[in-house]
């Protein structure tokens, strides 16, 4: 059954299949929910075949019962599904992320010819922001495949679970998978300091411990890939700042502003012609100005150095936005959802 709607929902382009006691299959297409008409309502006996079903195949440890159980899914044709498994008053749901087969390029993707460039940064610590069904996943996965194919070097990902699978191709490249693997993000990251990896791309900074081991990674050596979710680079700093307590946060500031190199922030909005969704990006590169905000606390200035350095790649988001409805691409009535600053955004749109 759930092979078939899989199937089904990957006809249709949609990035998401909600599973729920008392709904018809739900599906997520162009960032919009839709019920399928047609389809017969779910019994929580259903359900939990499913999810014991998903479970058993994927070979994933938990139980249903367990609560929260996160595993990668693939279907007899070979697609790959990201799934979580949840409870819900008393009663199970299941959460599918239909992911692409193939991993796709940063050409392929439209992504700012910037990205390449970071992607070739020897070290340092490079974040990929946004909300969640941003595209972070797909774009880090891009960055990945960009150095494979250039560089000659070990690649260590740590993901839960893994998502796209990286054939080794000028590099070498190990994949973790947090619970089966390894047993949390942090552990991973302390071991990978001893298995000579170059590049390591951490799924998610979740924690105070993660997010000290991964920018202890960066401090030695490596370059460090990973998500949060935040958005804009401002906030995304004050973030992980905000992590560690306050005797610590000085010497963090000053870690960040040696270590991180660049932070991306996305967000998907749907064209102006219904056809679909296009990104829109705020870019910072850590220079010398940047450096030296982090360093003493005021990054709420970022933006501003974001807006007078557009020519080395850097953009704020409102400015990124208004080229998307200067040419078209998407309405000035999305973009307003989306922006920083709507009194920005309509300014920029006027230039």
């Amino acid at each position: 059954m759930i092979d078939e709607l899989i199937g089904m929902a990957r006809e249709m382009d949609c990035s998401d299949i909600h599973i729920a006691c008392g709904e018809p299959p739900i599906v997520r297409k162009n960032g919009e929910l839709k019920r399928l008409s047609g389809r017969p309502v779910f019994t929580p006996q259903t359900v939990a075949e499913i999810a014991r079903e998903m479970l058993q195949k994927s070979g994933g440890s938990g139980s249903p019962e367990d609560g929260d159980v996160d595993f990668s899914y693939q279907t007899p044709s070979g697609e790959r599904q990201r799934v979580n498994i949840f409870r819900q008053r008393g009663e199970i749901g299941i959460a599918v992320r239909l992911l692409q087969k193939d991993i796709p390029t940063i050409g392929e993707l439209n992504l700012p010819s910037i990205f390449a460039e970071i992607a070739d940064y020897p070290r340092g610590l490079v974040l990929v922001t946004g909300p969640t069904g941003s595209g972070k996943s797909t774009t880090l996965a891009a960055m990945i495949d960009a150095v494979n194919e250039k560089r000659s070097c070990h690649i260590l990902t740590l993901e839960d679970p893994v998502e796209y699978m990286h054939a080794s191709k000028k590099s070498m490249v190990n994949q973790r998978e947090i619970g089966r693997d390894a047993r949390s993000f942090s552990s991973a990251l302390r071991s990978a300091l001893r298995e000579d990896p170059d590049v390591i791309l951490v799924g998610e900074m979740r924690d105070l411990e993660t997010i000290s081991s991964a920018i202890t990674a960066a401090e030695t050596g490596h370059l460090v890939m990973s998500t949060l979710h935040t958005i804009g680079a401002a906030k995304t700093i004050d973030r992980i700042i905000d992590v560690f307590p306050p005797y610590q946060q000085q010497q963090v500031r000053t870690q960040l502003a040696t270590v991180l190199r660049a932070v991306i922030t996305q967000t998907l909005i749907p064209r102006a012609d219904g056809s679909g969704r296009v990104p829109a990006f705020e870019i910072m590169l850590v220079n010398d100005a940047v450096a030296n905000l982090v360093r003493e606390g005021k990054t709420f200035q970022i933006a501003s150095v974001l807006q007078t350095n557009t020519r080395t790649g850097m953009i704020c988001l409102d400015m990124y936005l208004a080229r998307l409805v200067k040419d078209g691409t998407i309405t000035m009535e999305a973009a307003l959802d989306r922006a920083a600053s709507k009194e920005e955004l309509k300014r920029y749109v006027q230039i």
